[in-house]
């Protein structure tokens, strides 16, 4: 109970948008995974408001009077925080912060402050830290109102605009500063990936919170960290796996996510390098998930951005011992159909088996069904070094040939 009460989560509400493009169906998972990331960062969500639009007012986002709505929401429990689903512009975020006298955060900046939390790592902080200058940049001005600035008067004519724009140069400065520490970097991590020698690279790929740091933890017998909450790793982590004989890389790296701030897709341009340069991917999904089947098709989208569609992939669906729905009994009674009534046999009946150009069916908590895991990986990083390696083939003889590993 006392520890309980030490943690202390900001007030907050969340906002967005139902249009033509974005169905309330769709609105509501967005929303959902949006709660998740301020649960993530440290807030409580009390409450949201959604709206009808065809398209964002291009000056508050929602409409005038969902905007009063807001506000008397705001004012009446003391929120601090106000959440947009989508990334608002510096006018926007500049003409609702006069609006609601709170803290406006809108989805990019949400997932920026939470990698600046979870970043460990020098190499991390500075990929993070870049990235939230990017985002600062064009919306300098509105973090200055304190200065009123507009107001004019004594003591307010002419230096104003001036350190605004001393300002931009310092963060100009700042980002190349910082882009050219993470390019030397850069270069330092590529060397290290060509001083891996020639084995077989394979990287865990998948929507962020799926299970891919448990599944590199059992695999590798190391200790990634691993929580349930998203963006639970952001350091790329790279371990010698052995799977009887035959030993590969493999590679953890960060979760994707739907409408990823582009600023982090070029500052994480290094970890993504590590899937680019993958022999193979082990493409994680919780099957728990009720959305499962979006986050799919949102990694595939940021693999085709970066690449590494036509990569060999290995579909993981993970968390079977977690899965759930409802169904209709014989008395209209709602129950809940769990793992207890879904076969290994079944799941490979399902439309999920013929995903890809193979799939699995795990859990990486439990290590269920994990041995037939450990041989279609195994089978599949054999086929890659023997094609690397025809003349070594005599010495990783089919999986079968082998009993049992201790």
């Amino acid at each position: 109970m006392l520890e309980k009460n030490t943690i202390e989560y900001e007030k907050a509400i969340l906002i967005g948008l139902i249009t033509q493009e974005q169905d309330e169906a769709k609105s509501k998972e967005y929303l959902d995974e949006l709660e998740f990331l301020a649960y993530t960062a440290g807030g409580e969500v009390l409450t949201r408001f959604t709206q009808k639009m065809d398209s964002p007012n291009p000056k508050t986002f929602i409409g005038t009077g969902k905007m009063k709505d807001v506000k008397a929401y705001v004012d009446q429990h003391d929120v601090g925080t106000v959440i947009f689903d989508d990334e608002l512009s510096p006018a926007q975020q500049k003409n609702i912060e006069k609006l609601l006298k709170c803290k406006i955060i809108d989805r990019t900046n949400l997932i920026l402050d939470i990698f600046a939390q979870r970043a460990q790592t020098s190499y991390a902080r500075t990929q993070v830290e870049l990235a939230q200058y990017e985002y600062m940049l064009p919306r300098l001005a509105g973090l200055w109102t304190h200065l009123e600035r507009q107001r004019g008067g004594i003591g307010m004519r002419g230096p104003g605009e001036t350190e605004i724009e001393t300002d931009r140069r310092i963060v100009r400065d700042r980002i190349a500063l910082l882009k050219k520490k993470l390019e030397k970097i850069d270069k330092q991590q590529a060397v290290q990936r060509g001083n891996r020698g020639a084995l077989v690279r394979v990287a865990l790929v998948g929507y962020t919170n799926v299970g891919k740091s448990t599944l590199m933890n059992v695999i590798s017998k190391s200790e990634v960290f691993a929580e349930n909450k998203l963006f639970a790793t952001l350091d790329t982590t790279v371990r010698k796996v052995v799977i009887r004989n035959l030993p590969f890389l493999l590679t953890d790296t960060v979760g994707f996510i739907r409408k990823l701030p582009t600023q982090l897709v070029e500052s994480f341009k290094s970890t993504l390098d590590e899937v680019r340069e993958a022999d193979l991917l082990l493409h994680v999904v919780d099957i728990s998930h009720p959305n499962f089947e979006h986050h799919i098709n949102s990694v595939n989208q940021i693999l085709d951005e970066i690449d590494s569609m036509d990569k060999p992939t290995l579909m993981v669906f993970n968390k079977i011992d977690a899965y759930e729905h409802e169904t209709i009994a014989e008395d209209d009674l709602v129950t809940k159909k769990t793992t207890a009534h879904n076969t290994l046999e079944d799941w490979k009946r399902t439309w999920m088996a013929r995903v890809g150009e193979d799939a699995i069916f795990i859990s990486a908590v439990n290590k269920e069904n994990f041995e037939e895991f450990r041989k279609k990986v195994y089978e599949r990083v054999r086929e890659i070094h023997i094609t690397r390696f025809p003349y070594n083939n005599f010495l990783y003889p089919e999986y079968d040939a082998y009993g049992e590993e201790e």
